[in-house]
C-alpha cells in the first residue's frame, strides 16, 4: 500500500477530520485516534485551538521533530476574523461563494448534503496537504505546518466557476444556466413511476442521440443552445420522461452516447452490473455496504478494512504499550481519569 509505513496520530472532531484519516488509512497509514467522549456540542469544539490548550501546539513538536507534519483542519482557517467562531459546511460554502451558485431558479441557495465544504474542501484537501508534505520532505527532511480549511478548500475546488466567469457560462441567474440545472439537456427528469433520470447531453452529438432516444424529431425543435427556448424545451422533454418508468428508459439508452443514467439510490448503486463488474463497493463483516477507496493504485492498491470501526477507548491499552507505557502508569492514568478504556463484548 501506498502509505505503508506512515504513522498519524488524529485529535478526534467531527465527520471531515476522521474521513481525512480513514483516507489515509485505507491506504496503508498507521493512523491512531485520540478520542475525548462526550456529546455532539463537545465534539465540535475539539479542533478550535485544543492542541495549544493540551501544549501539543506546532511550535513545541517542530522543535521536538523537526520532521513532524502538522495538519490543523477547521472551518474557517487559523487566522482571521472568523477563526474562533462556529460554523458547519452550509456556512464554509456559504463564505466560499459557492453556495451562491448551487440551487433551481427562483429557489433558495441549498447544500448538497454536507459533501462539498466537510470533505470535499475539508477532507480530501487536507490529505491531498499530508500527501504533498509528504514528497517534500523527501528533498528538504523537513516537516511543516498544513492549514486546511473548508471556506479556502471549496473555493479552491471552484476554480473552474471562478475560472468561467467572463466566459458566459455563469452570466444567466443561479439555476437558469448552462451547468446548473438551467439547459433542458443538463439536468434531471421524473419518470412514470416516480424515479429520476439524469441528462449531460451537452455536445451535439450526444444531444442528438438524446433527441432520438425521447422520440422527438431535431428539425422540429428550436436550437439546442437557445437559452430563450431551454424553459419550453424543459417542459416538453419533462412530459416525453414521464411516459416510461425508469426502467424502460434505461432500456431505451443503456449503451448509447446518449449521457442519460437512471438515478440511483445507495442499495441500487452497490447492485448495478458496472459498480459490480469492477467491484465498486463491498461488504465489511457487519454486512454494511461501503464505497471502494478511490482512486485506484494498479500496483500499490488501497486495502480497505471490513472490520467493524473500534469502540471508542478500545484499542487505548494496545496503544499506550505500543508507546511505551507500562500496566503501573496506565494504571495511574486510569485512576485520574485521564484515559478511558471501552472493550467489545463477545456475542457468545
Amino acid at each position: 500500500m501506498a502509505l505503508l509505513g506512515i504513522r498519524v496520530v488524529e485529535l478526534a472532531g467531527l465527520a471531515p477530520a476522521p474521513f481525512c484519516g480513514m483516507v489515509l488509512a485505507d491506504f496503508g497509514a498507521q493512523v491512531v485516534r485520540v478520542d475525548r467522549p462526550g456529546t455532539l456540542a463537545d465534539l465540535s469544539h475539539l479542533g478550535r485551538g485544543v492542541m495549544e490548550k493540551l501544549q501539543l501546539g506546532p511550535d513545541f513538536l517542530l522543535q521536538e521533530n523537526p520532521r513532524l507534519i502538522y495538519a490543523r483542519l477547521s472551518g474557517f482557517g487559523h487566522s482571521g476574523s472568523l477563526s474562533k467562531v462556529a460554523g458547519h459546511d452550509i456556512n464554509y460554502l456559504a463564505l466560499s461563494g459557492v453556495l451562491s451558485k448551487i440551487g433551481r431558479s427562483g429557489d433558495n441557495p441549498y447544500a448538497p448534503l454536507n459533501l462539498l465544504a466537510d470533505f470535499g474542501g475539508g477532507s480530501l484537501m487536507c490529505t491531498l496537504g499530508i500527501v504533498m508534505a509528504l514528497v517534500e520532505r523527501m528533498r528538504s527532511g523537513k516537516g511543516q505546518v498544513i492549514d486546511a480549511n473548508m471556506v479556502e478548500g471549496t473555493a479552491y475546488l471552484s476554480s473552474f466557476i471562478w475560472k468561467t466567469k467572463k466566459s458566459g457560462l455563469w452570466c444567466e441567474p443561479r439555476g437558469e444556466n448552462l451547468l446548473d440545472g438551467g439547459a433542458p439537456f443538463y439536468t434531471t427528469y421524473k419518470t412514470a413511476d416516480g424515479e429520476f433520470m439524469a441528462v449531460g447531453a451537452l455536445e451535439p452529438q450526444f444531444y442528438q442521440l438524446l433527441i432520438k432516444g425521447l422520440g422527438l424529431k431535431s428539425d422540429e425543435l428550436p436550437s439546442q443552445m437557445s437559452q430563450a427556448d431551454w424553459p419550453e424545451m424543459k417542459k416538453k422533454f419533462a412530459d416525453v420522461f414521464a411516459k416510461k418508468t425508469k426502467a424502460e428508459w434505461c432500456q431505451i439508452f443503456e449503451g448509447t452516447d446518449a449521457c442519460v443514467t437512471p438515478v440511483l439510490t445507495f442499495e441500487e448503486a452497490a447492485h448495478h452490473n458496472h459498480n459490480r463488474e469492477r467491484g465498486s463497493f463491498f461488504t465489511d463483516e457487519e454486512q454494511c455496504v461501503n464505497p471502494r477507496p478511490a482512486p485506484r493504485l494498479l500496483r500499490t492498491p488501497a486495502i480497505p478494512s471490513t472490520k467493524r470501526d473500534p469502540l471508542i477507548g478500545e484499542h487505548t491499552e494496545e496503544i499506550l504499550k505500543e508507546f511505551g507505557f507500562n500496566q503501573k502508569e496506565i494504571d495511574e492514568l486510569y485512576s485520574e481519569g485521564i484515559i478511558e478504556s471501552r472493550k467489545s463484548k463477545s456475542n457468545l
